[in-house]
C-alpha cells in the first residue's frame, strides 16, 4: 500500500491559487484514476480536479471554501502499490491538528500569511489575531479547523488585545506581505451594509470572489491609462450583411462583426508586437504567439477563453472558435486549457449597446481593447459633404509600465485602417 498526494493544479497561466467550491468524494470512497475528486474555482475557470491514482480516499486536507496555493496538497489517496513501501504518514496530519502546542507547529511557514476566505471570515467574527495563530496546514497555513478549535477552546488571541499591547512599541516598516494583509483587513472592516425589508441578499459565489480578487489586483498593481479612436466600418457592415445568410446556411453558425474585429486586431498586434507584452518585474516579456482572450459573459460571471494563433486564422476560423468557446462557457464545459496562454484581450462591449467604456486589464497582460456598438452617425466626408456612416469606437486600456501613448496610438490607428479597408473587393472570409 502507498499514500499518494493530490495537489492543487495550475488552471491558468497566471493562476497562483484555487478555491475549493465542492467536494465530490468523501473519506473512504473508492476512486479510479481520472475520476473527479472536487470542483475548484479560480479567477479564470471552474474545473473538476481528477484523481491521479486508483485507490481509496484517506484524507481531505481542505474544506469547501478554502483557498490553496498551486501545488498545495488537497487530499491523499491510498493505492494498492505492491512495489511501494508502506508509508506511516496517514495519521500525521491528524496528530498535528489535535495538538495545540506551539512547539509542534510546522517549521515551514511560507504559506502562513495566505488566508482563505473562510479563515478571514471566522477571524473577523471572533476578533482573532491571525498572526498569533499556529497553522497546521501546508507551509504553516492556518486552516478553518485551526480557527474552529481555538473558538471551541476559548483560548483566543484577540486582535484588539494585540493592538493594545503593541501600541507603545516602535512599529517596524511593514513588508509587502504585511501591507497586503493590512489591505485585506481594511476591506473586512468596511461599514456593514444592513438589509431593509424587501431587500434580497445574494451570496457571493466562489467565481464572483475570484473575479473580484483578480480585478482588485489588476487595479492595484497596474497603472491604467486609456485612449480611444473611432472607425468608419460602413464597408465592413455591407460585406457582413451580404454574406451572413449564406454563411449561416453553409457553415451552421453565425459570422458576427466581432470575428472581423478580432482578425484586424490580431493583424495589428503582429505589426506592433510591443502591445502583445507582459510586465514581469525586472523585464518586459514580449510574447511571440498572438493568443486573443475574448470576454464571454454569463448571467453571473465573466470568462476569458482564448483564440490561439489568431493572426494565422481566417475570419471564418475565428468566427468558428468564437462560437465554440461561447457555447462551452454557457454550457459549463469550458476547461482550464481553454483559458490558458492569452496575451491580449478583446471585449465585445458593443453587444449590449455600449458606445464608450474603459476596461480593466486582464492581469498580467498589458492591454485590453473594448469594441463598442456600431452606430449610424452623420459624418463630414473628405469632400466636405455629409453622409450617414456606420461608426464604431475602439477603446484601449493600457499598462503604462509597459506601453506609452505613442505606440498605442499607432496600434489603434492601424486597427482603424484595417477595418476601414475591409470590403467585398478586398477581404477574404476564407
Amino acid at each position: 500500500m502507498a499514500i499518494e498526494q493530490i495537489k492543487m493544479p495550475q488552471l491558468g497561466e497566471s493562476v497562483t491559487e484555487g478555491t475549493i467550491s465542492k467536494w465530490l468524494v468523501s473519506i473512504g470512497d473508492k476512486v479510479n484514476k481520472y475520476d473527479p475528486l472536487l470542483e475548484v474555482m479560480t479567477d479564470k475557470v471552474n474545473a473538476e480536479v481528477p484523481s491521479s491514482f486508483t485507490g481509496t480516499v484517506k484524507e481531505l486536507l481542505a474544506e469547501e471554501g478554502d483557498t490553496l496555493a498551486v501545488g498545495g496538497v488537497i487530499c491523499t489517496v491510498e493505492t494498492a502499490d505492491s512495489n511501494a513501501p508502506v508509508k506511516n504518514e496517514t495519521t500525521a496530519p491528524q496528530i498535528k491538528a489535535e495538538s495545540s502546542n506551539a512547539s509542534e507547529a510546522p517549521t515551514d511557514t511560507s504559506q502562513k500569511q495566505r488566508y482563505s476566505p473562510a479563515v478571514l471570515r471566522l477571524a473577523q467574527e471572533h476578533d482573532i489575531e491571525l498572526q498569533a495563530v499556529s497553522g497546521t496546514g501546508a507551509g504553516g497555513r492556518i486552516t478553518r479547523k485551526d480557527i474552529l478549535k481555538l473558538v471551541e477552546s476559548g483560548n483566543i488571541p484577540k486582535a484588539s488585545e494585540t493592538v493594545t499591547a503593541q501600541a507603545t512599541a516602535p512599529a517596524p516598516a511593514p513588508t509587502a506581505d504585511e501591507q497586503a494583509i493590512s489591505s485585506q483587513t481594511q476591506q473586512k472592516q468596511a461599514p456593514v451594509v444592513t438589509s431593509a425589508p424587501g431587500d434580497r441578499e445574494v451570496s457571493v459565489t466562489p467565481v464572483r470572489k475570484a473575479i473580484a480578487s483578480n480585478m482588485l489586483r489588476s487595479v492595484q498593481e497596474i497603472p491604467h491609462a486609456w485612449t480611444m479612436v473611432e472607425a468608419d466600418v460602413s464597408n465592413l457592415v455591407t460585406l457582413r450583411d451580404s454574406i451572413k445568410t449564406e454563411f449561416k446556411q453553409s457553415e451552421g453558425y453565425n459570422i458576427t462583426y466581432f470575428a472581423f474585429f478580432v482578425k484586424a486586431i490580431a493583424q495589428a498586434l503582429k505589426e506592433y508586437p510591443q502591445i502583445n507584452s507582459m510586465w514581469a518585474g525586472d523585464k518586459i516579456v514580449q510574447k511571440k504567439d498572438i493568443n486573443i482572450s475574448i470576454a464571454v459573459a454569463t448571467d453571473d460571471a465573466l470568462y476569458v477563453p482564448v483564440i490561439r494563433h489568431a493572426d494565422e486564422k481566417s475570419i471564418k476560423g475565428i468566427a468558428r472558435e468564437i462560437n465554440e468557446l461561447a457555447m462551452k462557457v454557457r454550457s459549463g464545459k469550458l476547461s482550464g486549457e481553454d483559458m490558458k496562454d492569452g496575451t491580449f484581450t478583446v471585449n465585445n462591449t458593443g453587444s449590449f449597446g455600449s458606445v464608450q467604456s474603459m476596461g480593466i486589464i486582464n492581469y498580467p497582460q498589458a492591454a485590453i481593447l473594448q469594441v463598442e456598438s456600431i452606430v449610424k452617425r452623420v459624418v463630414v466626408m473628405d469632400n466636405g459633404m455629409m453622409a450617414i456612416r456606420d461608426m464604431v469606437n475602439l477603446c484601449l486600456s493600457l499598462d503604462h509600465r509597459v506601453l506609452d501613448g505613442l505606440v498605442c496610438g499607432r496600434f489603434l490607428a492601424r486597427v482603424k485602417e484595417i477595418l476601414e479597408n475591409m470590403s467585398k473587393d478586398t477581404t477574404s472570409i476564407y
